[in-house]
């Protein structure tokens, strides 16, 4: 039987709605969670779609979840009941004084690439297809971000949608505790968010860093690398992935990074590696993140941690042991990822990202269906912080609030019930 109000709700919006049925459902519903079939895909090209799209579900009381990117390695860009996408809503434009306003569907191939027209850039990720937006709400860790920040941290502005309908600008001086929460409390909290305003940073020209160990050696260089990487000038990031081949006992080890500095300081600062690392000559910021990818999330879980100092040799001797247990298939690995500088000297109230006194982040990787994952967790995790990255947020935490907040969890609490009193917007884990 016809649906009135469903009818009228569709007639209404400049985008496009897609139910089960309906031509180009299964690919945009996100198949890589295949259990879960939206009722409602809503395809937003303007910000009066975003608020009816709220409205409809806060009338029919159907579950709604935004969705940018869709990277959420969790699961939480979708949903049995309404997903609202925004991805129509990537316009970018740059103005004169270098700040630049981003559609909330934007991908980062094409932050860069608008951006680079004006010889400008952000610190941010590296995966082409990942989505501007919840990359900032969670934070935004990259390969300029020991010299210019998180993300979150060149957000100057953000337009949203709250629940309710209200349209709202905030910045420090309007809305101040919404922005205050949208920089690095994590996506889909407090709003839907419909554009973004950044201070860009001028795009430098960078010598891409790559080097390759294995075996011993590579054993010796996870140990290393956590005592130098942290503390390299800020205008160099060199982070560290460990793999092993199933069938193998043998450890991988590949440094990955980029230098903001001249080919001659950038070999001194990293002397001690010579000759194993590679040092290319310098590129376009833009075209070094075009050649990076992170992990697809159709295929992979991830679980994180941050450390404050380097683990004990027992412990990376007991993860690198896990990392090469017989098996006959399945990709491991793991992610070093240096932390420090400018990330470091902002306090840890200033913004919602409370993880301002890390060295590195370590992200265990695999299948989503390899048990690996948890023990090898499990194994680091005495060593570790006890803090998590949003953007990787875990559904086995046991105590997840003061692992991805710490001590903003308090403020971010009276922040929600203030834009959010009836929690339209929930979700496992949501503050």
């Amino acid at each position: 039987m016809p649906d009135p109000a469903l009818a009228a709700f569709s007639a209404s919006l400049d985008g496009e709605l897609l139910t089960p049925g309906s031509p180009g459902y299964d690919a945009i519903r996100r198949p890589a969670f295949r259990e879960v079939r939206p009722r409602l895909v809503v395809l937003c090209r303007s910000v009066s779609d975003v608020a009816a799209t709220m409205a409809y579900a806060a009338a029919t009381g159907h579950r709604l979840t935004p969705r940018n990117g869709g990277h959420c390695f969790a699961g939480r860009s979708t949903t049995d009941g309404i997903v609202l996408d925004v991805s129509g809503l990537d316009r970018i434009s740059v103005s004169e004084d270098g700040t630049a306003t981003i559609g909330a569907g934007a991908r980062l191939e094409q932050v860069y690439a608008a951006l680079h027209t004006q010889a400008r850039t952000l610190p941010a990720g590296c995966g082409p297809t990942v989505g501007i937006t919840g990359l900032t709400l969670g934070g935004g860790i990259g390969l300029l971000g020991r010299k210019h920040g998180l993300t979150c941290d060149r957000l100057v502005g953000a337009q949203a949608v709250l629940p309710g309908g209200r349209v709202v600008e905030c910045d420090t001086r309007h809305e101040p505790d919404l922005f205050w929460a949208l920089r690095g409390a994590g996506g889909g909290q407090f709003g839907v968010v419909t554009s973004l305003r950044f201070a860009t940073v001028a795009e430098p020209d960078v010598i891409p860093i790559e080097g390759h160990r294995h075996g011993t050696a590579a054993r010796d260089l996870a140990a290393a690398w956590q005592t130098w990487a942290p503390d390299l000038p800020d205008d160099i990031t060199v982070n560290l992935t460990l793999d092993s081949v199933p069938g193998t006992a043998d450890v991988r080890a590949r440094l990955v990074g980029a230098s903001a500095l001249g080919p001659a300081a950038t070999r001194e600062a990293l002397r001690h590696l010579a000759p194993e690392i590679d040092l290319r000559p310098g590129v376009p910021y833009h075209r070094l993140k075009g050649t990076l990818a992170g992990p697809d999330s159709r295929e992979v879980r991830i679980r994180s941690e941050f450390f404050v100092r380097p683990m004990s040799s027992r412990t990376l001797t007991s993860l690198l042991t896990l990392l090469t247990e017989p098996r006959s298939a399945g990709h491991r690995q793991l992610t070093f990822t240096a932390m420090g500088g400018a990330y470091n000297r902002v306090a840890e109230d200033a913004t919602a990202f409370a993880h301002r006194g890390e060295r590195f982040l370590l992200e265990h990787i695999a299948h989503a269906d390899d048990p690996w994952i948890d023990r090898s967790w499990a194994t680091a995790h005495p060593d570790a912080s006890g803090r998590v990255y949003p953007n990787f947020p875990d559904p086995a935490l046991d105590d997840w609030a003061p692992a991805y907040h710490a001590g903003n969890r308090t403020r971010l609490a009276a922040v929600k019930h203030a834009y959010d009193p009836h929690r339209f917007l929930d979700f496992p884990q949501a503050i």
